[in-house]
């Protein structure tokens, strides 16, 4: 039975035996001198050998682990002893310094040490194998460390994530401290990831009062922000306002008048749509409207068109060895004498060899083309399809992270466009209203569009309906091909995702590229998805497990992708004795594993081979080279960029063997394993099952319930989105 009374311990702590770096539970050994070793258990982050701390809390005793104290609260030292100081820096203290350099350290500097480290780190030079340059980073390790620290027990007395002090202190720095006490609904900042009521419980205990204009805007503003996640735009004003009096429990009359504050501050845009009157965020109102009169005046500018042009089609189709079908000749011909054109269509209907088409006239025409996409996996296929490079719309945008401002920026702009005669964007139905807006202000003037995606697929994760809405306006002259190829018609994939977006159940017989698994249970879905992809597919099929992606709809339940994922790592990269692992929050991390990022983070650098850029966006995936848990690194190869991630940084990573077919939009693959179980109603869509079979090329497995197969078919319900850009479109088209 656990002790009653309350007590204070102090000592040394000798080892640390675990620590969540999610949450700061730590579990760590403390020399007390004369009592000998304790067990400490807390949230105590950070914590590195020959720390001195001194605690209070209360004993207690552990059926598996036996007698340890439970600590409440905790004043720490930094070591001030030659000994302690040696076990501070050998043991994980600094980045960058190990047992043999911690000991030239201390022999050189003594009880001194930590403050050459802090205040006169180019000191360092001084001690063996130390350059001037390796002597900074040291000192900025160890600054680091102890702001990050301060901040990690400032947050976490107060109740919240320890994980929330690195993203701070990386948009912050040394002020974040002072800038969330000044205004803790910083960190429901989109880069941070605060839960509004974290944020807003510490707002009123640092005197913020219930009904203060502080916390009326922040709640406003953080409904906006998070409805962006939703896809919405804008917000109907009396929607917002009864949204944001239940969130903080007030009366909506006053949020009102919070709302018209924000408006007069600029902040936020009032504007009548359809009947309503629209909230946007400033910056949000702003990519809407540019967007529309871009697309207007690109709609309405009537290019070159090149003499000849019957001409140049043919030969477009001689030199690729292909005829094209009616509607593939309108495509080209549109996108010759249009400035902005879509081409639409789902599979099998030809849009690659059309894409080609277009690449070549434009070349004939002289025009220099960019290929772009949202996604690097549909960037690369797109340049290997095209024999062309393409990037990302980040890259091409050469997306970077503004500190000052606390917010992405792009480098390609008005005053600095792109070098192209044209764009060619693929997979556009993911692209959001935010994106489109940087990449029509990064191309000039007289620079053409082809806009190429499938309508039919989940839209853009963020804001936004923009692929959709620019087609349904009637605005942009639109190619819809529909007209299946014989090859493409041979696949029952393709067959398949037509009967599925028609209405229909798909057909579940066996053969060719697609297979139904039924399994009544999760227990047997889960078994039969770990079955295939650790020995039947590679043994039977010659398919490597690593060619193959698990899909699932949600990350919940027994056949999400968060039990998936820890499944499929103990059964496809398990531990070894030359594979080091990482634990964060809830992830083990090894080498070898599959990952993802899961947030666009432009200040990651990259190397590939000779050539070195920066960026790391939402959806890349890569797999891990190395964990080096003296230098606190991971690093990933994403298909040839190698990146390398600090221990504080794994926040932004997530285990990819499985994953949503949210998450998977853009991408395709060799194998898709579909796990279609269980999920909420909302999910359970026509969109989502047609996005998910669309995503696999030569083979595609439906592991589950047949059940569940007929409801998202049937279920043809959208997600409706709050967004002007359709009828702003519409009411400035030239008929």
């Amino acid at each position: 039975m656990p002790e009653k009374d309350c007590n204070t311990i102090k000592g040394t702590v000798s080892t640390v035996i675990y620590e969540n770096q999610e949450n700061g539970y730590t579990v760590l050994r403390l020399d007390t001198g004369s009592e000998g070793l304790a067990t400490v258990v807390g949230c105590l982050p950070c914590a590195t050998p020959g720390e001195e701390m001194e605690l209070e809390g209360s004993w207690a005793s552990h059926p598996a682990h036996g007698r340890q104290f439970k600590a409440e609260r905790a004043v720490r030292r930094l070591p001030e002893t030659v000994t302690a100081i040696y076990e501070y820096l050998a043991f994980g203290g600094v980045k960058g310094i190990g047992p043999v350099t911690a000991r030239l350290i201390v022999e050189s500097f003594g009880v001194k040490a930590l403050d050459v480290i802090e205040e006169e780190p180019e000191r360092l030079t001084e001690v063996r194998g130390i350059t001037a340059k390796k002597a900074q980073e040291i000192g900025r390790s160890f600054r680091r460390r102890a702001g990050l620290r301060r901040l990690m027990e400032f947050l976490v007395g107060e109740g919240l994530k320890a994980q929330l002090a690195m993203r701070l202190y990386r948009v912050y720095g040394d002020d974040a401290l002072a800038a969330v006490k000044d205004n803790p609904y910083i960190m429901v900042n989109e880069y941070i990831g605060a839960d509004f009521y974290d944020a807003d419980t510490l707002a009123i205990n640092l005197g913020f009062g219930a009904d203060s204009v502080e916390r009326l805007q922040a709640a406003a503003l953080f409904e906006l922000s998070h409805n962006l996640n939703n896809g919405h735009i804008f917000i109907p004003r009396d929607k917002l306002c009864e949204a944001t009096a239940k969130l903080i429990d007030v009366d909506c009359g006053i949020v009102s008048e919070a709302v018209d504050e924000l408006a007069e501050q600029g902040d936020i845009v009032q504007e009548d749509i359809a009947g309503k009157t629209a909230i946007y965020l400033s910056s949000i109102y702003s990519a809407e409207t540019e967007v529309a009169e871009r697309i207007l005046y690109m709609a309405g500018t009537g290019p070159t068109i090149p003499s000849g042009l019957a001409g140049l089609i043919e030969k477009a189709q001689s030199d690729l060895g292909v005829a094209l079908s009616d509607g593939q000749r309108r495509a080209v011909e549109t996108a010759a004498k249009n400035q902005v054109a879509v081409l639409t269509g789902g599979p099998g209907t030809g849009k690659t060899t059309t894409v080609k088409a277009i690449l070549k006239l434009f070349n004939y025409m002289g025009l220099k083309t960019m290929l772009t996409a949202p996604t690097g996996r549909a960037a690369k296929r797109m340049g290997e399809l095209c024999s062309e490079d393409a990037q990302t719309v980040h890259r091409l945008l050469g997306a970077a992270f503004n500190d000052e401002l606390g917010i992405p920026v792009f480098q390609k702009c008005a005053e600095d466009p792109l070098d192209a005669d044209a764009v060619i964007l693929d997979e556009a139905s993911m692209v959001d209203i935010v994106l489109m807006q940087a990449l029509l202000n990064a191309m000039k003037p007289e620079c053409r569009l082809v806009l190429v995606g499938d309508a039919d697929q989940l839209p853009s994760v963020g804001p936004g309906n923009v692929f959709s809405d620019i087609i349904r306006s009637g605005a942009v002259q639109t190619i819809c091909l529909t007209e299946i190829f014989r090859q493409a018609a041979e696949s029952r994939i393709v067959r398949n995702a037509h009967r599925i977006n028609g209405g229909e159940i798909p057909d579940l017989q066996n053969g060719g590229d697609f297979f139904f698994l039924q399994r009544n249970t999760p227990e047997k879905t889960v078994e039969t998805i770990i079955e295939l992809c650790r020995e039947r597919l590679p043994r039977n099929m010659g398919i490597d497990s690593s060619l193959i992606q698990v899909l699932s709809p949600t990350r919940l339940y027994e056949t999400g992708t968060a039990n998936l994922n820890r499944l499929l790592q103990a059964a496809l990269n398990p531990p070894g004795e030359k594979k080091n692992e990482k634990r964060f929050g809830d992830f083990l991390f090894r080498e070898g594993d599959k990952v993802m990022q899961i947030r666009n983070n432009y200040d990651i650098m990259w190397k590939k081979g000779e050539v070195s850029g920066a960026g790391i966006f939402n959806g890349d995936v890569g797999r891990i080279l190395a964990i080096d848990n003296q230098e606190q690194t991971v690093t990933v190869d994403f298909e040839d960029r190698v990146a390398i991630y600090s221990f504080d940084m794994l926040t932004e990573l997530e285990p990819a063997y499985a994953v949503t077919v949210h998450k998977a939009q853009g991408s395709e693959y060799k194998a898709v394993i579909f796990s279609a179980f269980k999920g909420s109603p909302g999910l359970l869509s026509r969109p989502l099952l047609y996005t998910a079979v669309t995503r696999a090329r030569d083979l595609l497995i439906i592991v589950g319930d047949k059940e569940v197969i007929r409801q998202m078919t049937e279920n043809n319900r959208r997600q409706r989105r709050y967004s002007g850009l359709k009828i702003r479109l519409e009411s400035g088209r030239r008929d």
